[in-house]
């Protein structure tokens, strides 16, 4: 497999999820800003040959296939390996929350960073209706994690991935999560993780 991502976007997430699966991947570093390629594929560094969308993350699977969108990909890496318990089983009331807690990832916090928070030209009140509405979300999640190792409850799954990712935004933009003690604790939880490790490491995100 193929993944496409740029260092610290909402393709991490599935870069993570990856490692944590054991799955083999080679990564292809793209440039968000000019949707082009760190190493050009057949002669070209034009991103949008490769994904009309211009956006990360894309999954190119070992039959050539190109797939997008991130709760999409977690969901389907998770499933490649059942016994890594990435995920409950299929059709089970344990998925039904664990999806539940990917779309509101999805939703509730990536759409709601992203576009508006990453472009200067977003109308003042845009922002701060955003930003109001990111510090609901984290007051619900910082008292949800109180009596919580996790999103599901005490095991790991790559909605804690996603969830890790796209609050990671926060301190980019300079949001401070010190009123969440919970949710810093979480965010640490997750930091510490080898395979977390791993991938930040690998985006150039953390050093040795």
């Amino acid at each position: 497999m193929k993944l496409y991502y740029s260092p610290g976007a909402c393709s991490m997430a599935v870069h993570i999820a990856l490692r944590e699966a054991g799955l083999p991947v080679t990564l292809a570093k793209v440039d968000l800003l000019q949707h082009k390629l760190a190493q050009p594929e057949n002669g070209s560094d034009d991103y949008y040959a490769i994904n009309p969308r211009g956006y990360v993350p894309l999954l190119q699977l070992d039959d050539g296939s190109r797939h997008t969108e991130v709760a999409s990909l977690l969901q389907y890496i998770a499933d490649q390996v059942p016994e890594r318990a990435l995920l409950p089983a299929a059709g089970t009331r344990a998925r039904l929350e664990a999806t539940g807690w990917l779309t509101l990832v999805s939703t509730e916090l990536h759409k709601v960073f992203s576009p508006w928070l990453w472009h200067k030209e977003t109308a003042q009140s845009t922002q701060e209706a955003c930003k109001a509405k990111l510090q609901l979300r984290f007051a619900e999640l910082d008292q949800h994690l109180q009596t919580r190792q996790y999103l599901t409850g005490g095991t790991y799954t790559v909605a804690d991935a996603y969830c890790f990712t796209i609050l990671g935004w926060a301190h980019m933009l300079m949001m401070p999560l010190s009123a969440y003690p919970a949710l810093q604790q979480y965010l640490s939880r997750i930091a510490a993780r080898p395979a977390v490790q791993e991938a930040m490491r690998a985006e150039g995100l953390v050093r040795d």
